[in-house]
C-alpha cells in the first residue's frame, strides 16, 4: 500500500514539475528577442565606460542602442495583448 501512495506521489510531483516547466515555456516565447535586448544592453554598459569614443561614433551608437531596446520591449509588450 505505501509503494502504491509513493507512485502515485512520484506521478503528482512529475505532473506538477511538467506543468511548471510549460508555463516557463509558454512564458519564454521570444528568447531571441530577449538575447538581443541582454546584448544590446551589455553593448551599452561598455561603450559607456569605454575609454575612447570609437571614433566618434560612441554618442549615435548609444542612441540606437537605447531605441532598438526600447523597440524590442514595445514588440514583446505587444505580442503580450
Amino acid at each position: 500500500m505505501n509503494l502504491d501512495r509513493r507512485t502515485v506521489l512520484a506521478g503528482v510531483t512529475i505532473a506538477g514539475v511538467t506543468s511548471v516547466t510549460s508555463i516557463a515555456e509558454a512564458e519564454e516565447r521570444h528568447p531571441d528577442i530577449r538575447r538581443a535586448i541582454a546584448a544590446l544592453q551589455r553593448a551599452k554598459e561598455y561603450m559607456e565606460h569605454a575609454a575612447h569614443d570609437f571614433g566618434g561614433h560612441r554618442a549615435e551608437a548609444l542612441e540606437d542602442c537605447n531605441r532598438a531596446i526600447r523597440q524590442l520591449q514595445l514588440a514583446l509588450q505587444f505580442d503580450k495583448r
